[in-house]
């Protein structure tokens, strides 16, 4: 009797256990399973965020041509400079929405133009870098160092810039670029940029193909004001409210007095070809950050996309 029993405890021991057992195992397949479809689900609501990015870059393309038909300038107060509205996404299962805004880049200072088309530094361009970078309160020399890391030789300027001999030696060690930016934020790697002076000059510089002109336009007050030596902040506060939102009547004669250098004067315009489209789209928990610069033909023509990123420009 002692033995049946002493069995009986063991067989019930043993029930208990592969329950146990089973049990767990069965929660750690339905808590994968779980992981599974939620992975699953991030996955098709991201393709589906670039999706409608992509349908959203092709409204704005659509709006940047009929724009470039419709008038000879381009200035803040047209419909592409306004924030792109918050529209929903038309989906039956979840919540979701785009908002966005599109950005001229030939507002902001072009980084590639400090190298001329026989590529020699252009000491017009280097100077209003430099003032550009002291408005700023940014150290100036880091302009002869963008011209040093983009131009095509070996040869460190004088005095302020660097090519390989200085970046080997950093921890860890990397090259100096010696052509032109695709990405504005290569500007990280010069020697000694740190990240809150890279903070504040990203929305003042781009990295555009070289020879683009700078539209007066929707310049931003800083780039504008590095335009000459003499021009200072009441000075540009006048032009601001000069041009207000539809532009200045007649950009040439307006800064034919205060661009004294031809050479500097020759650099600005009243038109673009480049701009940069930001559309956020939200869908259930997933986030797509999209960035893409689009170039637009002259007199019209079509807007073709040169460029594009997620999750940063």
């Amino acid at each position: 009797m002692k033995g049946r029993r002493r069995a009986r405890g063991v067989a019930l021991i043993t029930a208990m256990l592969i329950t146990a057992i089973t049990g767990s195992l069965a929660a750690g397949l339905a808590w994968d399973n779980a992981l599974d479809v939620r992975r699953t689900m991030v996955l098709l609501f991201h393709e589906q965020g670039f999706q409608v990015a992509l349908g959203a870059e092709s409204w704005i393309r659509n709006i940047l041509r009929d724009d470039g038909i419709d008038s000879p300038t381009d200035h803040l107060g047209e419909l592409w400079a306004s924030d792109l509205p918050g529209l929903p996404v038309d989906n039956d299962s979840v919540q979701g929405a785009v908002v966005g805004n599109i950005e001229d880049l030939q507002g902001r200072f072009n980084v590639n133009n400090l190298i001329d088309a026989n590529g020699e530094v252009d000491p017009d361009v280097l100077e209003q870098f430099q003032r550009l970078l002291v408005i700023l309160e940014i150290d100036p020399r880091f302009a002869g160092l963008a011209a040093d890391w983009i131009d095509a030789d070996q040869d460190a300027g004088f005095p302020d810039g660097a090519e390989d001999s200085i970046y080997t030696g950093l921890i860890p060690p990397y090259r100096a670029l010696n052509r032109s930016l695709t990405n504005v934020t290569e500007l990280a790697a010069l020697e000694g940029m740190d990240p809150a002076s890279m903070k504040v000059l990203l929305p003042h510089v781009t990295a555009l193909p070289r020879g683009t002109q700078i539209n007066v336009n929707t310049a931003t007050p800083v780039v504008l004001q590095s335009l000459d030596a003499n021009l200072d902040v009441s000075a540009i506060e006048g032009l601001l409210s000069q041009r207000e939102e539809a532009g200045f009547a007649d950009y040439a004669q307006t800064f034919s007095t205060l661009v004294t250098n031809p050479a500097m004067f020759a650099q600005i315009t009243e038109t673009s070809s480049y701009f940069q489209l930001k559309a956020v789209v939200q869908i259930d928990t997933v986030r797509v950050t999209y960035y893409s610069v689009l170039s637009r033909s002259p007199n019209g023509g079509p807007v073709t996309t040169i460029l594009r990123s997620l999750g940063t420009i």
